[in-house]
């Protein structure tokens, strides 16, 4: 297990990635940094120090900026990335609308009351340096109107053949629900997929990622990796993943619920509430490691 790329990450808590990155080097699993977070490739990698890091690539429009991005990734150390590819255009966040999220966020007077009722979140923001996208230019534009600007709307398979020959490392397809899709990004030279719905959060009424999984691990055999990570709440949630042909799995939503109950601290509890309930998950199982794990615990098949 992982710790997937977060956007908006210091919106929950003032430590945002830092915690999340210091958490991840004390329990020796990656942390997966994302074009949207609130914190620079350098600035992670100094919190990190050895740990283990990756990076998610949204692609922007201007290819020499996505380059220099990776590049400034690979020199401090990040060794795996993760293409984004299911926002080429925003997604219908209504709440988002509704909220009037912008970039740089502006306080407003809903703003101000939801935060009267958090006094220890309202002195974090007020006492730590200012809320903003490290790899983005502040605009003031709601997050449609940036994704909508900058990214890649055309994103296809000659785009991940271009980032294959600009990066060294690992190499991840992320957005993947289809056989052909997975079969096609690794014949573009992806070491592997991410079988991922966004969290249901640019479209949610797709396939559901747990049922694509099997397929498409069957589809890509057993060399190329297979990383899981939407709805992942529980422990025993990444053993099911696992079982089902994932390699790894990623959690966003239950790292950020640590973070925003207790910053760094609350990242480390969660994680081994996590750990926890994977070892517990497996010895109900009856099995002793994780190659031990096939489908057929889940499927009874």
């Amino acid at each position: 297990m992982g710790i997937a790329p977060t956007g908006f990450t210091r919106f929950m808590h003032s430590e945002g990635e830092d915690a999340g990155a210091a958490a991840a080097r004390r329990f020796d699993i990656p942390f997966s940094l994302s074009t949207m977070g609130t914190r620079s490739v350098e600035q992670v990698a100094e919190v990190s120090g050895e740990g283990r890091r990756w990076f998610q690539l949204y692609l922007w429009k201007d290819r020499r900026a996505s380059e220099e991005l990776v590049r400034r990734a690979w020199e401090t150390g990040y060794d795996t990335l993760l293409v984004t590819a299911d926002t080429p255009v925003a997604g219908l966040r209504l709440r988002d609308t509704r909220n009037g999220m912008t970039i740089p966020p502006k306080l407003r007077l809903s703003t101000v009351l939801d935060a009267s009722y958090r006094p220890e979140w309202w002195l974090n923001f007020l006492s730590t340096d200012p809320l903003s996208f490290a790899s983005l230019s502040g605009s003031g534009a709601s997050l449609p109107e940036v994704i909508n600007s900058m990214f890649e709307p055309t994103l296809d398979f000659e785009d991940l053949e271009w980032i294959r020959s600009v990066w060294p490392g690992k190499l991840f397809l992320k957005g993947v629900l289809g056989v052909e899709d997975a079969q096609r990004a690794v014949a573009a030279g992806a070491d592997g997929v991410v079988v991922s719905s966004h969290g249901g959060r640019q479209l949610d009424r797709v396939v559901q990622p747990l049922r694509a999984l099997p397929r498409i691990r069957e589809a890509l055999g057993p060399d190329a990796e297979i990383i899981y990570d939407s709805g992942i709440l529980s422990g025993t949630d990444a053993i099911i993943a696992l079982a089902l042909g994932a390699d790894f799995t990623l959690i966003g939503r239950a790292y950020l619920y640590g973070l925003m109950a207790g910053g760094q601290e609350g990242v480390e509890r969660a994680l081994e509430l996590l750990e926890q309930e994977m070892r517990v998950t497996m010895h109900l199982l009856g099995v002793a490691t994780v190659d031990e794990l096939h489908p057929g615990l889940i499927t009874g098949a």
